[in-house]
């Protein structure tokens, strides 16, 4: 695997093995900044990748350039799993979302990210990063995006490997399909996922991811409207949804399919009946 290398103006990216959702078994990291330096998603546990992040970030320092925080882009284990180790090893204060810092007590954010400001690192030419406050994946969910360089540091948002899970009780779908709509108007050159290579021209891919997800909710719509009014339950309704995908996946299905009929219900499309079945909106025909 070829680490660290640099992936846009300004980043350098170092995939480390961590505790991830297959297919994919790495996270990246990514150092932003040419002078100021800051180290974006401080992922694995495992002491020996732990090691080799060190002498990474410690090889920065040693070249000239300052290393400035760690920035947590949301809370879940794949992420944040070396975020203590390297914040004392280093000698680094942890940024990250107020909504992330609330679920992660263990760790010292001693600066909360807010949406729309601006962190800038000196360096031959300033690098002036926006932050984007993205929940929908995670509720504090951030990314961070270069304007001028064209840069979006797109942690869960997308991937190039594996698949984004939307987990009812702190994943929301609409508000991950609105938060893609508005990264796909940003007019990103490159987007640096936390799993899998950079992704080129990625508004494409945004809107891609978009389509996609309102695919399969037509397809939830079309097994409710399939029943007559007759209730179902989750179980039932991944086998019809999710029958294009293998058997062995259906227990993730299952919260995607949970997801998109929470979305429904706020869109006033679905409901569940006392015993919490579901069934499409509308007057009461067969509890």
């Amino acid at each position: 695997m070829n680490r660290p290398r640099p992936v846009a103006r300004g980043v350098d990216l170092f995939p480390a093995r961590t505790p991830t959702l297959p297919p994919a078994t790495h996270t990246n990291s990514y150092a932003l900044g040419e002078r100021e330096v800051l180290l974006v998603e401080p992922a694995t546990p495992h002491e020996d990748e732990q090691r080799e992040w060190l002498a990474w970030a410690r090889g920065m320092a040693s070249a000239g350039r300052k290393l400035v925080a760690i920035a947590l882009t949301h809370h879940h284990v794949d992420h944040v799993g070396g975020a203590a180790f390297f914040a004392e090893a280093l000698g680094l204060p942890v940024w990250a979302h107020a909504e992330t810092a609330a679920r992660l007590p263990e760790i010292p954010v001693t600066r909360y990210l807010v949406d729309g400001e601006a962190l800038t690192l000196a360096g031959p030419e300033p690098q002036r990063l926006q932050v984007l406050h993205t929940p929908g994946h995670a509720p504090g969910h951030v990314c961070l995006f270069d304007e001028d360089g064209g840069a979006l540091v797109a942690g869960d948002m997308v991937a190039s490997v594996g698949t984004i899970l939307i987990a009812p009780g702190e994943g929301d779908m609409k508000e991950y399909l609105a938060q893609l709509e508005r990264l796909a108007g940003l007019g990103a050159r490159v987007a640096l996922p936390a799993h899998g290579d950079p992704i080129e021209a990625p508004e494409a891919l945004f809107k891609h991811y978009v389509a996609h997800r309102l695919l399969r909710e037509a397809r939830v719509v079309a097994a409710l409207a399939g029943r007559g009014g007759v209730a179902a339950g989750l179980d039932a309704l991944v086998a019809e949804v999710y029958a294009d995908t293998p058997r062995e996946v259906w227990p993730l299905a299952r919260l995607s399919l949970e997801a998109h009929l929470l979305k429904l219900e706020q869109d006033g499309k679905a409901r569940r009946d006392a015993e919490g079945q579901w069934m499409l909106a509308g007057p009461r025909l067969v509890t």
